[in-house]
């Protein structure tokens, strides 16, 4: 439907089979997106660790293909076929945080290992990890003045603050 045009003009992603519409991106949004593939791009990116796609496809199962903020994927071009794993996802959450909670099952569903959500609302970030039976059963909430140490890229460290600006 999408390629027939029925969406034009209209950002959606599809979740579960279902094409849902995406929420308008607001300053606080944007600013957290920018900081994020600023500081993953020169971290990761130069070197060839990863990938840094920014809120592209992620081919998370038969019936899913959302498009978080940011993915951080294996290295490659992607030409063909969206990437089906990533070392982590990340979503900003400013008037979207029941829709990017309930997006962490199709990420838990899709075996991606770590799946955070920047809640610009109440200024945190919310680090969801150890999944079991397609479930995230570990939720640590980060506030300003911690660190996030992504569980891929050991040798990295984002400051809380940095990321909610």
């Amino acid at each position: 439907m999408v390629e027939m045009g029925l969406f034009d003009n209209e950002r959606v992603e599809l979740l579960k089979g279902f094409i849902v519409r995406m929420s308008p991106q607001k300053s606080r949004h944007a600013g957290a997106v920018q900081f994020l593939t600023q500081f993953f791009v020169q971290a990761l990116s130069s070197s060839g660790r990863a990938s840094v796609r920014v809120q592209l496809p992620l081919a998370t199962g038969e019936d899913s293909e959302p498009e978080p903020d940011i993915a951080l994927v294996p290295a490659g071009a992607y030409r063909d076929h969206h990437p089906d794993d990533a070392y982590l996802v990340i979503e900003v959450a400013e008037t979207s945080l029941p829709a990017d909670r309930e997006k962490a099952e199709v990420y838990a569903e899709g075996g991606i290992e770590e799946y955070w959500i920047v809640d610009t609302v109440h200024d945190l970030i919310e680090v969801r990890t150890d999944i079991v039976d397609g479930v995230y059963t570990r939720v640590t909430p980060y506030r300003r003045g911690q660190l996030i140490t992504p569980r891929a890229f050991a040798d990295l460290t984002v400051s809380v603050a940095d990321v909610l600006g």
